[in-house]
This record gives C-alpha cells, sequence and structure tokens, in this order.
C-alpha cells in the first residue's frame, strides 16, 4: 500500500528498485487531516525531490504488484526455494540453521518462542474497500491526489489514492454497525456519497479489519527469530506498517548472514530486538497518537482537539528515530542514526558503491591512511557530518552509524 525513501533504499540492496519504482507510485502530495466542513487539522508533507536516502519519501503500490516483484527477485538464487498455498503447524522438526517468523499477527514462531505482548491501547474495527475509479468520471477527476484523513466525527473515513485507477477508503466501524453486512455494496456506495458512486467505480475488494497497537518482548529464543507483524502490529494512520516489517528484515538480513558465515559470534543477533523494539514503537506510538486525531467522535474529545489547532494546521514529516541500543560504538545522536544516501560524483548512488559491507565516510585527510576491511568513501557526507560535530563515520551494513570520528 505504501513505503518511504528508506524501504525504497531497501529495495535498491535487493536489486529491484528500479523494477518497484517502475511498477509503483511515488506521492509527492502527502496527507491531510481534514474536519467536514474543510478546515485542515494538520498536514504530512510530501515532496516530488528525494528525500535524505536518495528516492522519493513516499510510494503507493499494489499489493499483489510488489509481491510479484519481489517473487520474481528470489529466482535469481538458486539456493531459495519458494512454497505457496502451504501451511506450517510446527517448528519443533524444522531441520534449519535459525527459522525467521514473519507469519503475521497469529504468529506459530511467536508462540513457540513464548513472547509477552505489550498493548499500546488502539484496537479497532474499519472497513477496507478498494475501488477501481473510472478515470473518465468528473467525479473521480475532483479527488484529492493527496491522502485525505476525513475527521468526521458521525464516520471517519481514510481516502488513498493508490494507483493507476485504484483508490481505497477506509471507514471506521461505529455503535450499531454489523460487521458481516458492511461489505455489502448498498452500504458501501451510500457512506462515500459525497466523493464517488457506483456508476464512478466499480468495486474490487471489501474487507473488514481490525486495526492494533501492540508489541512483543521477546524476537528471539535460540534459533528462532521474530519479524513484521509477528513482533508489532500498527494502525495505518501513518502508512507504516510494511515499512516497519522491512527495517526488521534489513537490521536482521545482514546480522543472519555474519553469523552463519562465522564472521560475527552468535550474540550479535541479541542485538536486533533491543536496536529495532524502540525504533519500532516510536513508530506505532505516533500512528496511534495520529489515529486519536480522525477517529474522535466524543464532543469533548473534538473540542479538545479543536483546541489544540486553534491556531492552524500543524505540518510533520515522517519520524527518524535512532536505534534502540545494540551494535553500536560510543553513545550520541549519531550512533544509530541512518546516514543519508547522496549521488556520488560519478552519478550512482552511495549504497550501490558499497553493496552488502561496512563503510567508512567523512574527510579525505582522515580517510587517506587507513587500510581497513571496509569501503572507503573520502569526502562523502563530510558537510553533513561536520553539521552535526563528526569528523568520519563507519556504516553498518544497513547504513546506520556504529561509530563516528568526533
Amino acid at each position: 500500500m505504501h513505503f518511504d525513501g528508506e524501504v525504497m533504499r531497501i529495495f535498491q540492496a535487493a536489486g529491484l528498485a528500479n523494477r518497484i519504482a517502475a511498477a509503483t507510485r511515488p506521492s509527492p502530495h502527502g496527507a491531510r487531516y481534514e474536519e467536514p466542513s474543510g478546515r485542515t487539522l494538520m498536514i504530512r508533507r510530501g515532496s516530488e525531490r528525494p528525500d535524505p536516502n536518495g528516492w522519493s519519501g513516499s510510494w503507493y503500490f499494489h499489493q499483489p504488484v510488489l509481491e510479484g516483484i519481489l517473487r520474481q527477485g528470489l529466482a535469481r538464487f538458486p539456493n531459495v526455494r519458494v512454497h505457496l498455498g502451504e501451511e506450517v503447524t510446527s517448528v519443533d522438526n524444522l531441520d534449519a540453521r535459525f527459522v525467521v517468523g514473519c507469519d503475521g499477527a497469529r504468529s506459530l514462531v511467536r508462540r513457540a518462542i513464548g513472547s509477552r505482548q505489550v498493548d499500546l491501547g488502539l484496537h479497532q474495527p474499519w472497513l477496507v474497500v478498494d475501488v477501481l475509479a473510472d478515470p473518465e468520471s468528473p467525479r473521480t477527476k475532483a479527488l484529492p491526489l493527496y491522502s485525505l484523513q476525513f475527521c468526521d466525527p458521525a464516520r471517519p473515513m481514510t481516502l488513498v489514492n493508490v494507483n493507476g485507477r485504484r483508490r481505497r477508503w477506509e471507514i471506521m466501524l461505529m455503535p450499531g454497525d454489523d460487521p458481516a453486512r458492511l461489505t455489502d455494496p448498498e452500504i458501501f456506495w451510500p457512506m462515500i456519497a459525497r466523493w464517488l458512486g457506483p456508476e464512478d467505480a466499480e468495486i474490487e475488494r471489501a474487507a473488514v479489519y481490525t486495526f492494533h497497537s501492540v508489541v512483543q518482548e521477546g524476537w528471539r529464543r535460540g534459533r528462532l527469530l521474530l519479524a513484521g507483524d509477528a513482533c508489532h502490529q500498527t494502525p495505518p494512520f501513518l502508512g507504516q506498517g510494511m515499512c516497519t516489517g522491512m527495517r526488521d528484515a534489513s537490521n536482521l538480513a545482514w546480522k543472519l548472514a555474519a553469523v552463519v558465515r562465522s564472521e560475527a559470534p552468535d550474540s550479535l543477533l541479541d542485538t536486533y530486538e533491543s536496536e529495532r523494539l524502540p525504533h519500532a514503537r516510536a513508530f506505532i506510538e505516533l500512528a496511534v497518537r495520529l489515529g486519536a486525531v480522525i477517529q474522535a467522535t466524543d464532543p469533548a474529545e473534538i473540542a479538545a482537539r479543536n483546541q489544540r489547532f486553534a491556531e492552524g494546521s500543524t505540518t510533520f514529516d515522517f519520524p527518524a528515530p535512532q536505534l534502540g541500543p545494540g551494535y553500536g560504538h560510543g553513545t550520541g545522536p549519531l550512533i544509530g542514526a541512518l546516514f543519508p544516501q547522496p549521488t556520488l560524483a560519478d552519478g550512482r548512488l552511495m549504497d550501490d558503491a558499497i553493496g552488502q559491507r561496512f563503510a567508512i565516510v567523512g574527510e579525505p585527510a582522515l580517510l587517506e591512511k587507513l587500510r581497513p576491511d571496509a569501503v572507503l568513501l573520502p569526502g562523502v557526507g563530510q558537510d553533513w557530518l561536520a553539521e552535526r560535530g563528526a569528523r568520519a563515520a563507519l556504516l553498518r551494513p544497513d547504513r546506520y552509524i556504529f561509530a563516528v570520528a568526533p
């Protein structure tokens, strides 16, 4: 549905970014939180220019298309076997060095690990409907290009311009709603009559989901690990559900590779949860706060919300939190921060020059005598580092900062 510039950077590391960019749509328009009167409460900025990760900061996609590209990408590797349409019922007798449970909110692997769930307070059912809109319809042409969080206490909704003809409505269930009937077109169309009708679009799919905000404590037990929804679930108000899971994969992949190749001790895997859990929780907690803006239905809550925005709309961007404590040297705001991706003098993006390795960037005079087992990029990021009180930085394979030279 949505991913950001950092996730596109992860696809770049997998060699799939250009194919994914051709099949998805960057969105420079951001998102707005609006009341039925048209008053704007909040704006998430958008931009057509690349963000610090070297890619547009917001992309919308159709999930089956993205999954197809990822599966085709796996076909490049003869050592990978894909089994579709099969159910795993136990991991007790699996012959594997490690098992990573990316097996969703009802994770079998999580049960085997025995993780503890921490409830962050949001559990709300919503109706999700994808429609294929007629591009020639005047009403389709009048739809907003930005994502709209429609803060209507009578019926909170989200409208997303996904890709091509596809539009998505997410509609909060209200007291008295029958979830079994809400997917009926006769129920759905009147809800969005202010935007589209059945003469303007056809329904592609409709389903009721419950949006949760939870994190698990305990992402590893021996050779079992968790990633994605198996260890955290976020409501979609920030568009960071899949993004958070992809960041898990990026953090865990190079560590697993190092352990399997005997390049690092098994204890390196213990830094996975300690780094990722606080990072994921920061996104989920922000999504919960944003959800409180759109989901407000109580008159007292609405009055308090409107008072917060009485002086005008608030503008915000996606957050960029540091990793939690883990695999880094020293302390400070740069350790565990994501390093930006500039374009090099030869026209390549920085990550393409580094590959799946460590790298050292910064002042040429500081790097010229180094002969480490890492990529040296003299001058790269020098100004960015200087603005933050550093002369050079050692980057991990996931491009988070391991150490700096002050």
